[in-house]
């Protein structure tokens, strides 16, 4: 797929890497924050290469070139980038570092900015380079930058109060966690640096991110329960000073780095996950304690206030998603409609439900083939007509300021009956999805410890998927929050060894995808809540469900479903009705009853 633009562009990156003296350099989809999702003046690896994905690197020496993606985006990679540029490179099978230590030049000088990388995965790098007499160099300013014309700037966009009634408990009491935290490690001072870390212990919001509300900005918390906020002086806003009080000084965002110097001699945590290279670089006189960000856990642990918002965000979004589904059972059979149509008709709902702030994510609408592509994100280069007597998929959520939503529903359009290995499949999925559903467990049980119960029945007709089970979920914050998930344990996936414990959200989200044919995914949010058992040994916990949207029967092949799983199907189906019905009216509300109507 050539592309004349991409390849000026590398061409162009290659003359400012010479420019530099580098014989290579790194490019990841980063910020200063380590984000997942990142501003537009951030996306570089997408203007470098085309690629549009949530994860991903790009090496480029002089001579060659690679990308590497883990197994969400193998088909979206190839897609979007010209192979004749980039190789393709699959994570975890390779890596980088790997890569660099196999194809890096004798002696090559290889940039990185310590802006957009860790520590840890700048080390891994030296090491992999020390046999080709290489190293590993951090640049003063980014080559990428330097030849980006129309590079985005930073959003000056004002941050936001998030008031006490939605967040549950007020920063003073947040920041005093974290002070006895602190004070019992010995430690002066933690360095706040990832975006819904920040959001969280301030509670402050923002637009600067799409798709994740967040404000650019850093914060050092103290022992004595004060913090430091750097931020742009034009995001701040009299209203945002009043909020944080006199406790929280404001300070610009270039004061950051001599901030950090300045805390030489001080014991310092730094979450070496969380927070870039050059933040350790800025702390070199400071005793460095490196452990977890100690917003981490208790941001996950939702309280009472978090959790009632969320399900009323759950009420209101559930009731826009039902109404699309029924427009869909409508529009799809009439052949009209498209990937990009479906998409904007999903948001007009939700606009239409109230207090609407952002989508959680870009919307993933996939018909026949394009469902297959498990992050695929739609285009005009890419749209396809949503094809009677096809599979369609569609994963979205909503930024509510009282919560954070996420839901993937496959659905068969119609005319005429789907094919049984469809439908098979499907079930097969669905059987793993309830059995997440249904599960109890005890304390100390960790994701990759159930994850099994999802796969069970697809590895029992040799198949399986290639990406998590489940993530965490914010509270109107990021749709993918840690650290708890439910994955396979290989590969180093951080969160997989956390014990899930009562209040996480995580999502439920089992699925299968035949490339090139379609791809099957049902996904709900369930909340970790502690289980009474008569006579149980110590704790245990289970799932209550929060989304409520009815699941495809169409695609349902309830031979394979046991006795308890009918049940279960039959239960959910008559709470999605009792919610969602008093929010629907005419043909919707009759379509839902037809949905909810008992199985078998």
């Amino acid at each position: 797929m050539p592309n004349n633009i991409h390849t000026e562009r590398l061409a162009a990156l290659r003359a400012e890497l010479a420019a530099q003296g580098l014989d290579g350099f790194v490019i990841p989809i980063s910020d200063e924050h380590m984000s997942e999702y990142v501003g537009a003046y951030a996306q570089r690896l997408e203007w470098l290469t085309g690629f549009g994905g949530s994860a991903g690197t790009a090496v480029v020496l002089r001579d060659r070139a690679a990308i590497f993606v883990d197994g969400r985006y193998t088909l979206q990679v190839r897609d979007q980038v010209d192979g004749a540029l980039y190789e393709y490179q699959n994570v975890p099978a390779n890596s980088p570092a790997a890569w660099l230590g196999a194809h890096a030049p004798q002696g090559a000088r290889i940039g990185y900015d310590a802006w957009l990388h860790g520590r840890p995965w700048a080390r891994a790098v030296e090491k992999a380079l020390e046999p080709r007499g290489a190293t590993l160099v951090a640049v003063d300013r980014n080559p990428v930058d330097a030849v980006w014309a129309d590079q985005p700037t930073r959003s000056l966009a004002p941050a936001l109060p998030h008031p006490t009634a939605l967040a549950g408990v007020p920063s003073e009491a947040k920041r005093a966690e974290v002070a006895e935290w602190l004070g019992a490690r010995g430690a002066d001072a933690a360095v706040i640096a990832a975006l819904d870390s920040v959001a969280w212990l301030l509670n402050m919001r923002g637009t600067d991110v799409s798709r994740t509300p967040v404000a650019l900005s850093f914060v050092v918390a103290h022992a004595d329960g004060t913090a430091d906020l750097f931020i742009a002086p034009e995001k701040v806003t009299p209203e945002l000073r009043a909020h944080l009080g006199n406790a929280v000084r404001i300070l610009p965002r270039e004061d950051f780095v001599p901030a950090l110097t300045a805390l030489s001699g001080k014991k310092v945590v730094v979450d070496p996950e969380r927070s870039v290279a050059a933040i350790f670089e800025a702390l070199s006189g400071a005793q460095i304690i490196e452990e977890r960000d100690p917003c981490v856990l208790p941001k996950a642990i939702k309280n009472p206030i978090e959790q009632a918002g969320h399900r009323a965000a759950q009420a209101r979004d559930g009731a826009a998603v039902t109404r699309f589904l029924h427009w869909l059972s409508v529009e799809g059979p009439k052949g009209a409609a498209t990937e990009m149509s479906a998409a904007e008709a999903l948001h007009q709902f939700r606009r239409e439900c109230g207090d609407l702030r952002d989508l959680s994510f870009d919307t993933i609408s996939g018909a026949g083939p394009n469902g297959a592509i498990v992050h695929y994100r739609v285009s005009e280069e890419t749209n396809r007509a949503i094809d009677p007597s096809s599979v369609y998929l569609v994963d979205s959520g909503g930024q509510y300021p009282d919560g954070t939503t996420d839901i993937t529903r496959t659905v068969w359009i119609g005319p005429g009956a789907a094919p049984d290995e469809v439908r098979d499949r499907f079930t097969r999925v669905l059987k793993g999805h309830i059995a997440i559903a249904r599960a109890v467990f005890p304390a100390g049980t960790n994701g990759s410890q159930l994850d099994t119960l999802a796969r069970q029945y697809l590895w029992a007709a040799g198949l399986d998927y290639a990406h998590g089970t489940g993530h965490g979920v914010g509270s109107f914050l990021s749709v993918h929050e840690g650290p708890q998930r439910i994955a396979k344990s290989s590969g180093g996936q951080a969160g997989t060894g956390q014990e899930l414990l009562a209040g996480m959200f995580l999502s439920n989200e089992p699925g299968y995808y035949k490339t090139g044919a379609y791809g099957i995914r049902i996904e709900n949010l369930v909340l970790v809540e502690e289980r009474a058992i008569e006579g149980a040994e110590g704790a245990y916990f289970g799932f209550e469900t929060l989304t409520h949207v009815p699941i495809e029967r169409a695609l349902v092949d309830d031979r394979l479903l046991t006795r308890d799983e009918v049940a279960w199907w039959n239960a959910y189906h008559a709470r999605v009705e009792s919610i969602i019905a008093p929010q629907l009216s005419g043909e919707a509300l009759e379509w839902l009853k037809e949905q909810c109507a008992p199985l078998g």
